[in-house]
């Protein structure tokens, strides 16, 4: 069985350039495994960062899991990442210096079961930026619609 996964950050690509990926463990409580597992993920508002040595995930919304009780975890507290420290001082060096951010990008289970998080450095885009990439992948899908309607015989 391969990874499977289970929450994307689509919001993150469109806003920003990726420019380098990596991927991490999380530290995660019995409630919200469960929680993952059946899907009740956002990472929508959710960013990473570098604090006292350690990488921590910040505003992820795991919901309470339905089956819990009074332990049940709460929804958008901090989880620390597990990264090795000389990814943990790649990151640093690179969003202190050239200005840019750690963006979670997707959160998935591994073959082994364990939830990992991809997180990528990226630069924010501009707004003629987006503008254009928006512009380019219109003009793709109307070429692609009208090469299709012609390989029809329309």
């Amino acid at each position: 069985m391969g990874e499977s996964t289970i929450a994307l950050n689509r919001k993150a690509r469109h806003e920003y350039s990726i420019e380098d990926m990596f991927e991490a463990g999380l530290v995660l409580t019995g409630t919200e495994i469960k929680s993952i597992r059946a899907g009740h993920v956002s990472l929508q508002e959710a960013y990473a960062r570098i604090d006292r040595g350690e990488a921590w995930l910040v505003g992820a919304h795991i919901a309470p899991f339905a089956g819990g009780n009074r332990l049940n975890h709460e929804a958008k507290r901090s989880r620390k990442l597990l990264l090795h420290r000389d990814e943990i001082d790649e990151l640093l060096g690179k969003t202190k210096s050239k200005g840019l951010t750690i963006v979670p990008l997707r959160l998935f289970i591994d073959r082994r079961g364990h939830a990992k998080l991809e997180i990528g450095l990226g630069r924010g885009k501009q707004l003629h930026d987006r503008r254009r990439e928006i512009a380019e992948r219109d003009a793709r899908r109307d070429l692609d619609r009208a090469m299709a309607d012609a390989s029809r015989g329309r």
